[in-house]
């Protein structure tokens, strides 16, 4: 058994070796990825688009992520879970992100909030510091702001917008952040950015240079048949094998095969002769 993953412990892998970090949403999933060694489970708001049927991740409240937190936690992974802060969670006050962030430390289980956004967030970001739970940030493409990026489009690939996402990064790191997520970005401003900063960068969509990278339990694992996104590598195709699965066990359902007398319960001989005779006295 691994000793419990911490937040000095990822701070301490800036330069290496390589952070992993993968999504779960419930406990079964969390046992797996723990079992697989990875060192952060992200309980993410993509919960609303991979597993709740949503098409973005706007739709997800406090208590939605709360309900996934506390499933993946009960798990007990030695992994750090680390949970996103909704859209609105975080936007409207300090103060009111602070009692968000706590509930998701204190009814999740959470042992880290991530949260999208630079230094328009950076008021927010120190109080929940002050609060004593541990932040990571997330810039380039963040799917929270798809109204405003027209979609989700990679980002920082003009001067001004890799400028603007630099500034960002330092602003963050400057605030007490212990990691930022890079995603959709030029592998090549993401090298900058991991070079500069002092914390550990994980990339997602964002090239090899990160100190460590995050996707998608369902992506990884091939659990969707749908167009992947061109960043994603599925390591199986579960979707294809729990179909085909699923189609046996329908069609030995309907032919006998399935259950057979192994997987069938059986009275004690004595018991169903007496069982018998005494129906049988019954009728006369």
């Amino acid at each position: 058994m691994r000793d419990k993953v911490t937040i000095p412990a990822i701070q301490a892998r800036k330069h290496g070796p390589k952070i992993t970090m993968v999504t779960a949403y419930d406990a079964p999933g969390a046992k797996i990825v723990d079992e697989a060694l990875i060192d952060i489970i992200l309980v993410g708001d993509s919960v609303a688009t991979t597993v709740l049927g949503f098409e973005d991740t706007l739709s997800v409240t406090v208590d939605m992520m709360i309900h996934h937190s506390a499933a993946v936690t009960r798990a007990r992974p030695a992994a750090l879970v680390v949970t996103d802060m909704p859209w609105l969670s975080y936007h409207v006050s300090p103060e009111e992100s602070v009692r968000n962030a706590g509930r998701l430390v204190r009814e999740g289980g959470a042992g880290a909030v991530k949260l999208e956004g630079g230094r328009k967030r950076i008021a927010t970001v120190k109080a929940i510091l002050d609060a004593e739970i541990p932040v990571m940030g997330h810039l380039g493409l963040t799917p929270q702001s798809i109204h405003t990026m027209g979609g989700y489009r990679v980002q920082g690939k003009t001067v001004v917008a890799a400028r603007d996402l630099l500034a960002d990064a330092h602003a963050l790191a400057d605030a007490g952040i212990f990691a930022l997520v890079l995603e959709g970005i030029p592998d090549t401003l993401a090298q900058l950015v991991t070079r500069e900063l002092s914390i550990p960068t994980i990339g997602i969509g964002a090239g090899i240079h990160c100190d460590g990278q995050v996707l998608v339990f369902h992506d990884v694992l091939g659990m969707q048949n749908q167009k992947m996104p061109k960043f994603v590598r599925q390591y199986a195709h579960l979707a294809d094998s729990a179909t085909q699965a699923l189609q046996q066990y329908g069609a030995d359902v309907q032919s006998g095969a399935f259950p057979d007398d192994s997987e069938s319960y059986h009275l004690d001989k004595n018991v169903l002769e007496l069982l018998l005779d005494t129906q049988k006295q019954g009728l006369d």
